[in-house]
């Protein structure tokens, strides 16, 4: 059961599947305002001082997430992004997972995974809030009882910090991210944005969006957004980032005319979505109209996509009884 703390700015959003409620706990602080979900841990609305409009894409509609909407703002997982052909090997061991996406590749931990669930509000105040959720051992084929929790808070220089812990009885992968869209300016596309990236290397993909090796280089590529350009309508890829894992840096700068956003992170990839698949009407956004492609951005740091299947990228492997921790930090700024 969902519950409600009492101390909390908290509200009725809608009903899951199953009957349980959806809430939502709404935080300020430092010129921001934020409304975080308990379908998928999301971030369901930002808004940022003296801009009349949500600088994150979402709908006070709770069944737009359940179609047109879904993974918006939401923390994915067990293994976020992409497995090819839905299969791992883990000691010796193939484990077959549910086949979500064109019955070909596993999607987000599939279609019972965290972005797809609703967590329990631990506890909520005017600046943050704590979700947690149990992952049960053979969910959608992964191993391991999986508890997880996402911490929400904003700081009083108005930086959201999304914090997620985890931990499993088993070896199983894992590998969460949050994965909320972002539009700077208001406008229908992405069309008036710069994104700047400190990346040297990114994955190249398949025609399915599975990396086929090595990391290449971004020199003399469309991948190179080192100096910041526009962002490519057909950008999908994951840029490595150079530093050590668990050390919280800058992976990547948007802005607009009127504001910008730094994403900090503890991860050693980002994964850049520039939404040229988002259509979701009938579903309209928070600003009264459905959202078309390149409506949004979605900048995900997390491990490289199929590390599960490369023994050479970052590991996604989690032991029995070891503390997982990610950090990534978003901070805005008027221009």
């Amino acid at each position: 059961m969902t519950s409600i703390p009492s101390s909390s700015d908290v509200s009725y959003l809608g009903e899951a599947p199953d009957g349980e409620p959806v809430r939502y706990a709404r935080l300020s602080n430092g010129g921001v305002t934020a409304a975080i979900m308990t379908w998928g841990a999301s971030l369901q609305e930002l808004r940022f001082e003296g801009l009349p409009y949500s600088l994150a894409l979402g709908s006070e509609a709770f069944d737009a997430y359940l179609s047109g909407m879904k993974y918006f703002g939401a923390i994915v997982g067990p293994v976020a992004n992409r497995i090819k052909a839905g299969r791992f090997m883990l000691d010796g061991r193939i484990y077959d997972l549910e086949r979500n996406e064109d019955a070909r590749t596993t999607l987000h931990g599939g279609t019972g995974g965290f972005g797809e669930r609703n967590w329990r509000l631990l506890e909520a105040n005017a600046t943050s809030c704590w979700l947690s959720l149990e992952h049960a051992d053979g969910t959608c084929g992964f191993p391991g009882n999986i508890s997880v929790t996402a911490v929400y808070k904003l700081t009083d220089d108005g930086v959201l910090r999304v914090k997620i812990q985890g931990r499993s009885d088993r070896r199983t992968m894992f590998n969460p991210a949050f994965h909320g869209y972002w539009n700077l300016s208001g406008a229908p596309t992405l069309a008036d944005h710069t994104l700047t990236i400190p990346a040297e290397t990114y994955l190249p993909v398949d025609d399915h969006l599975i990396p086929v090796g090595a990391p290449a280089p971004v020199m003399g590529t469309a991948f190179d957004y080192r100096r910041g350009r526009a962002p490519d309508p057909e950008l999908d890829h994951n840029f490595c980032l150079i530093s050590e894992r668990g050390q919280i840096r800058p992976v990547c700068r948007l802005e607009c005319p009127s504001a910008a956003l730094e994403v900090r992170s503890t991860e050693p990839g980002l994964q850049v979505y520039t939404g040229g698949g988002l259509a979701t009407a009938p579903w309209a956004g928070h600003g009264g109209a459905p959202y078309g492609p390149l409506a949004g951005i979605a900048l995900e740091p997390q491990v490289w996509p199929d590390a599960p299947n490369n023994p050479d990228y970052p590991s996604a492997l989690l032991e029995a009884g070891e503390k997982y921790q990610q950090v990534t930090e978003f901070a805005f700024q008027r221009l």
